[in-house]
């Protein structure tokens, strides 16, 4: 059995462009190309694209999705612990519309909400340990309160320009541009700025007038986008996370 690439881009919700990008960069190959030059895929380059369509949704970048490819050819292994997680998220979602829609029934009748379930799925304290250990329990405190007076439209919005920041980071170092280029500096100072608005950090600290290593801190949080793997998907994998880092590591030195 074969599709053509028309046919796998509308199953796949994708297009013929990006199919044909993929096989350019050598990430997802035709099975074969007709005389005709139109390319064909077989069930096995569509367990591959499945893959990639999952890693891409993880805010992975096209060299990330690459080395992950190599280092786990087993689709089967690799497919089980995506399954894994995905489970996870299915679950937590679950409890999250199970919380919802109880919180709205209450209020429709007029009862009583159950504090100890409404927040089901909710967790917000997921890090509460790590960040104090790196920053200290008021660091922890101050983050954790400006997160929840925001408000579900103030948080949203920060997690937009969060992402978009995370998408224009993969975007430049996938464009081939050196960290020290007008771009990518561009992007540090956006990210410094992005930092200064988290409470309880030295960035924040420093743009209220009091004394902080802010150079310290933004390149150390560079180092960490590379080490932590959980940092580095926002950036496109530990390609992305390492040219976010030498761009910061620039910016700081001449900037801060």
């Amino acid at each position: 059995m074969e599709w053509s690439v028309q046919q796998i881009a509308r199953i796949a919700g994708t297009t013929s462009r990006t199919l044909r990008h993929y096989d350019d960069v050598g990430l997802l190959k035709p099975s074969r190309t007709g005389d005709n030059g139109y390319r064909f895929y077989d069930q096995a380059s569509l367990v591959r694209l499945q893959r990639i369509l999952l890693l891409r949704d993880l805010g992975l970048g096209l060299p990330a999705i690459a080395e992950v490819l190599g280092h786990e050819p087993d689709a089967v292994k690799a497919l089980g612990r995506h399954l894994g997680w995905l489970r996870q998220e299915q679950d937590r979602l679950a409890r999250q519309v199970a919380s919802v829609r109880q919180t709205i029934e209450a209020l429709r009748e007029g009862g009583q909400i159950m504090a100890e379930i409404m927040f089901d799925g909710f967790d917000h304290t997921q890090y509460k340990d790590e960040v104090e250990e790196r920053w200290g329990k008021d660091a922890y405190a101050q983050g954790d309160s400006w997160w929840r007076g925001m408000g579900p439209a103030g948080q949203e919005a920060w997690k937009q320009r969060s992402r978009q920041l995370g998408s224009d980071w993969i975007a430049v170092a996938e464009s081939g541009a050196a960290a020290d280029s007008a771009e990518a500096q561009k992007l540090a100072r956006r990210q410094v700025e992005w930092l200064t608005g988290i409470p309880g950090t030295p960035a924040s600290a420093s743009a209220a007038g009091s004394d902080g290593d802010v150079r310290g801190y933004v390149t150390g949080l560079g180092e960490m986008y590379v080490a932590d793997p959980r940092f580095a998907s926002n950036y496109g994998g530990e390609a992305g996370a390492t040219f976010v880092r030498d761009a910061l590591r620039i910016y700081a030195a001449k900037h801060l």
